[in-house]
């Protein structure tokens, strides 16, 4: 049986070729950002885990009588920012509340303007052509 998308997955009357596949390339791009921003976050957790590691490395390397490595570790490398005046956590904050809202503010304002706010067309027009 034929697929026919429901009618939220349906172009508006009137949206040409290019309106659709250009809003589809911006919901691929979104996403890829959205893979992007978790990356990011995951950046921010593994560093965090490794400097709270850290603690374990100075207690042991001191107990073994390397006090001056373990005082180096402590000074130079645990707590430090990751860039000049940031946390990772500052690094995060700062793409989600610059490039990742603007990104999907623009992307949503974008599908209420051309699609009357509907997702995901692009997607339903090609599974149609590839399932018939």
């Amino acid at each position: 049986m034929p697929y026919t998308p429901d009618p939220e997955h349906r172009r508006p009357d009137g949206t040409g070729d290019a309106v659709v596949e250009g809003l589809g390339r911006l919901s691929e791009a979104l996403e890829t950002t959205e893979r992007a921003r978790g990356h990011l976050y995951s950046f921010h957790q593994l560093t965090g885990t490794a400097d709270r590691t850290l603690d374990d490395v100075v207690e042991l390397l001191t107990s073994a009588g390397h006090e001056e490595l373990a005082r180096r570790i402590r000074t130079e490398l645990l707590g430090r920012e990751v860039l000049p005046g940031r946390w990772t956590f500052e690094i995060v904050e700062e793409y989600d509340d610059g490039y990742y809202r603007t990104f999907r503010e623009l992307e949503r304002q974008a599908r209420a303007e051309l699609l009357d706010g509907r997702r995901h067309v692009h997607e339903a027009e090609m599974r149609q052509r590839r399932q018939t």
